[in-house]
This record gives structure tokens, sequence and C-alpha cells, in this order.
């Protein structure tokens, strides 16, 4: 397995600054029916439903949030989305098993599951099933992030939005109450694991801004860990979403005034603002 270098926790809610990590891209290693674009942040799966597998180009650090928006769907197809964590380098694997569940995780040191809106959650002893559902605030302008375990990450970009329209106002509201499947298009997962204590970890799946709880735990936290997304059957391609971890850039500031200032995305066409501009505020 290649060696990696320990990554700094990220967005502790108390203590002093983490550093900034790089921004997550695709692994050169993945399934046989996928086409990366040259920037590393998309990934589509160009024939059939399956050899859709695809890592992270590097380890996740502790709290760090690997997000996708899913793009693309294609009928016809049973099957959506895997997300979830390997200890396997993708780089030392001799070939990329057709499907994430059941053969990559047959592999051993991996936690992969099917996205569904009540998904595998860890329940923990002693505790019925209904007091495990994470907690969910009445709007997500309440808090600005969302906090997992010791981390807290902002929610600004966690939640899928609709296509720029006179409706997308509407629309985008779905999202943000996540009433919408959790497969839809343009909804947005992520995958992240928090260390503990004992030398273990948990993994935590995040469906637009909500928190589903831990789906795995004892995870080895003192091992590399890998992203893993199975772009499966009718998910057909998926982009990245960075994450702002500190202090938020002048250009999201930017944009999320001039979001609060308009009642639907169509309206920014006519603000006098460079077309760049317009289109960031737009789309993101």
């Amino acid at each position: 397995m290649a060696a990696a270098s320990g990554p700094a926790e990220l967005g502790a809610p108390r203590g002093p600054a983490r550093p900034e990590p790089p921004p997550t891209r695709f692994h050169r290693v993945h399934g046989a029916n996928i086409r990366v674009d040259p920037t590393g942040t998309r990934a589509t799966r160009v024939e059939s439903f399956a050899h859709g597998v695809c890592f992270s180009s590097e380890p996740l650090a502790p709290g760090q949030l690997f997000l996708v928006e899913i793009e693309e769907k294609e009928l016809g197809w049973c099957g959506h989305l895997r997300l979830g964590l390997t200890a396997l380098d993708p780089a030392s694997l001799a070939a990329v098993p057709e499907f994430s569940l059941p053969d990559l995780v047959s592999l051993g040191h991996t936690w992969v599951f099917a996205i569904t809106r009540h998904h595998n959650r860890v329940v923990q002893e002693g505790h019925p099933e209904t007091e495990a559902a994470p907690s969910r605030p009445p709007t997500l302008l309440v808090e600005p992030y969302l906090c997992i375990e010791q981390f807290r990450i902002p929610r600004d970009r966690l939640v899928g939005r609709s296509r720029p329209g006179l409706y997308s106002h509407l629309l985008d509201q779905l999202y943000e109450l996540n009433v919408l499947p959790p497969t839809a298009r343009r909804s947005r997962l992520g995958v992240l694991f928090c260390p503990l204590p004992n030398g273990t970890a948990d993994m935590h799946i995040v469906i637009n801004g909500e928190d589903m709880g831990p789906s795995a735990k004892g995870l080895p936290s003192a091992q590399p860990l890998y992203a893993v997304v199975d772009v499966f059957a009718s998910t057909k391609s998926v982009r990245l979403v960075q994450l702002e971890y500190g202090l938020p850039s002048l250009q999201t500031l930017c944009r999320l005034v001039i979001q609060r200032s308009v009642v639907h995305r169509l309206a920014i066409d006519g603000l006098h603002l460079p077309k760049g501009l317009k289109d960031f505020c737009k789309y993101e």
C-alpha cells in the first residue's frame, strides 16, 4: 500500500483553526466504464450499469466530507448510487471490481452502502432505532454549520439545488427540506469519518445537508481511508462539490448576498454583474 501522510483534522467547533484540505478529485484508478473529465471532478459511466466504481484521489482527512452531486440519471436500470470508504489503496488493486457491493466489500477493509432514505445506521445497544435517527433543525437557515460528532461543516453547499428557472426558488425548498428521493437528480451526497478516542472511527453519510447517523463503526482511523463512489445503475454521472472549512472566501460571501437579494435565480441575469459571477451565483 502506498504511503500517505496523515492529514490534519478539520472543522472542529472549538480549538485552533485547522488547515484547509486540498480540493477533492477522483482517482486515476476507476471502473472500466467510467470516464473522468480532465479536471478530475466529474465521473460518468459511459455504458452498461456496472463497472462504475470510483475512488477519491487521496485519503480523506478526519472530518473531511467527500461530497458529490448527481448530475445525470439513466432510465431502465434498477438501483442507485453507492457510497462509502475503503482502507484499500486503489493503486494497489489488481483490477477494480465490477461492483462495490458485494465485490469490493468482499476484499475486506471496505464499508459501502446503497443510498436510501432510511439507509443503514448503527443502532446503539439498548436504544431503539427511532432514538438513533439523527436530529434535524427545522430549517437549514437556523445553523450555518452541520455538526457531526466533533466536527462542523459549513451547510452552504451541502444541499442540492434545482435548475435555474422561474420556479427554482420553490423547487429548491424540496432539497432543503430533504423530501425528495435521496438519489434524485442534483441531490448532494457525501461521506466522512470521525475518529474516536479508542483508535477507531465512525463513518457518516450526509444527504442534502442531513447527517444520516453513523453508518459503520470500528473503522481503522490510523489507516488511510479513501472515499468510494459507485456510479451504479440509474445514476449515470456525478460531480464533486468543493467545500470551504475555514472562513468563507470573498467570492462565497458575494454569492450569498446576491442570492438572498433576489426572488429566484433567473433575476440574477438582470443584475449589472460580470457573466462569470452571474453563472457562479445561479448554479452554485
